[in-house]
């Protein structure tokens, strides 16, 4: 028989790359991960590693123990749910990890909806990047996680099972003194000759992508990674950038937001992902519903 927790660490380093890496994703210690792997190689009778350097090889034995492994976990993954349904329904803890913006909007409002519709489910919150994110789903540290595309794995991944939440259009924010800022909206192609500011990598490669389809390329001034960074810049007409809708603003902030009439106009997909066969394990349905109950008043709104 084999441990499937010995498995869970080789798809883990498989991700990784080095023994220390997947230590650290599965809050392990290096020689644990080297034991853990030293007797499923053992178990099934094949060597699985080659010592490259500092690092570690997986061997061709590896790569096709690794092909039956996520099926494998997918099925386990289905069992857990079935039996999850058995025993008692969507109860215990889920947790959640979402890139920043998706809190005050819908992590946090679907948070509260399970609180009271299932006072016997806790969801627990955590603000984590993408690569962060599928660690920690690979590492059964988190249970679902909200991604923003660009940045997902492919939606054929065998190891996750990834579904449009909503999408998320994005507006333009000039500062309060701007010219644009009497607008009720904008093409892209007007702001062609402003200058911006330029946002963390995933959000920045989609304004690239928008400014191209509208003919120019953006001209940057300043780049911060955050977004009351980002909001800062613009209220003191240091440049210009788009937001996503999901991203709220305040009146402190100093800035307006301006919808683009661009068709279509530019936005992003959010998606839930989930380890593959885990989706309908109750509690993790039940927090999946709130998600999407969330986004639908969003659209409806």
């Amino acid at each position: 028989m084999i441990d499937l927790r010995r498995l869970q660490v080789l798809r883990v380093l498989r991700e990784e790359g080095t023994v220390t890496a997947t230590a650290r994703a599965l809050y392990l210690t290096p020689s644990a991960v080297s034991q853990q792997l030293r007797l499923l190689s053992k178990e099934i009778g094949v060597d699985l590693l080659l010592p490259e350097g500092r690092r570690v090889r997986l061997t061709p034995a590896a790569h096709i123990v690794l092909e039956h492994a996520d099926a494998i976990a997918a099925e386990w993954e289905r069992t857990r749910a079935d039996l999850a349904a058995h025993s008692g329904g969507a109860v215990g803890q889920i947790r959640v990890t979402g890139f920043a913006s998706s809190f005050g909007s819908l992590l946090a409002p679907a948070a509260a909806r399970i609180g009271e519709s299932h006072p016997r489910l806790a969801v627990h919150l955590s603000d984590a990047d993408i690569d962060d994110s599928l660690r920690l789903l690979l590492a059964e540290r988190a249970d679902i996680a909200v991604l923003p595309v660009p940045g997902t794995p492919p939606l054929d991944d065998p190891r996750f099972d990834q579904r449009l939440l909503l999408d998320d259009p994005q507006d333009l924010v000039v500062s309060a003194a701007h010219p644009f800022a009497e607008r009720d909206s904008v093409r892209l192609a007007d702001t062609a000759h402003e200058t911006w500011i330029a946002p963390h990598h995933d959000q920045f490669q989609l304004i690239e992508v928008a400014c191209a389809a509208a003919g120019f390329a953006p001209r940057v001034a300043h780049e911060a990674a955050e977004w009351n960074s980002v909001l800062a810049l613009v209220a003191h007409g240091l440049g210009i950038c788009l937001l996503p809708r999901l991203a709220t603003t305040a009146p402190e902030h100093g800035v307006v937001r301006i919808p683009l009439r661009d068709d279509p106009a530019p936005s992003r997909s959010v998606l839930t992902c989930v380890r593959r066969g885990s989706r309908a394990e109750p509690a993790i349905a039940a927090v999946l519903q709130a998600l999407e109950d969330v986004a639908q008043d969003r659209q409806r709104g």
